[in-house]
């Protein structure tokens, strides 16, 4: 019995140090807006700074981060290639500001592409040999002789002349000449 009062006393001891605890009311908890905003400025502090990059370093946290090269190639060939995939690019690139931001972000890497592969002897001996087949010379005079290229090439014309940046080109060149005929013509009448 003794025993059994040595074991009930330090249990009765806790129960009351833990019934004098305060007790948090529901109105004091924090919501989650207040929570998130008390973590993201824990972050943005230099000791939160630090404790991220501690948590980056670690091996086993590297390891779940990086992706791994077979994991990477299933999932582009799964969202590129697939009928899904094929779909939603047919339908991403109908949108004109879609297919120009692409076009717009790929330029460059384009052009360091095409450089790069001018610079390549063995392409642009490629390329001159198909320049020189006489079947594609022979398609290319047919196609440049066509109506349907006439009017293609009238209404490239057409739009480079409505285009602004074109006329305040032209408008500069003319500009230019016409103070290069004024200087000469006063170099000649000075002489």
């Amino acid at each position: 019995m003794f025993t059994s009062i040595r074991l009930l006393l330090p249990a009765l001891l806790l129960a009351l140090i833990a019934g004098c605890a305060p007790v948090e009311t529901s109105g004091e908890q924090m919501d989650y807006d207040e929570t998130k905003k008390m973590i993201v400025d824990i972050l943005k502090t230099d000791e939160g700074k630090k404790a991220l990059r501690d948590i980056m370093q670690d091996d086993g946290i590297k390891q779940n981060l990086i992706m791994d090269q077979a994991v990477v190639s299933d999932t582009i060939q799964r969202t590129l290639i697939s009928e899904k995939g094929t779909e939603f690019w047919k339908k991403s690139f109908e949108d004109p500001k879609f297919a120009e931001s692409v076009a717009t972000s790929m330029k460059t890497e384009h052009e360091k592409i095409i450089k790069d592969l001018m610079k390549d002897p063995e392409y642009r001996s490629m390329l001159i040999e198909i320049f020189k087949d006489p079947e594609l010379e022979k398609e290319v005079m047919e196609a440049m002789r066509s109506n349907e290229y006439r009017q293609h090439m009238q209404a490239v014309i057409t739009e480079t002349f409505e285009s602004p940046l074109f006329k305040a080109k032209l408008q500069e060149m003319i500009i230019q000449a016409a103070s290069d005929i004024n200087k000469k013509q006063d170099k000649e009448n000075s002489q």
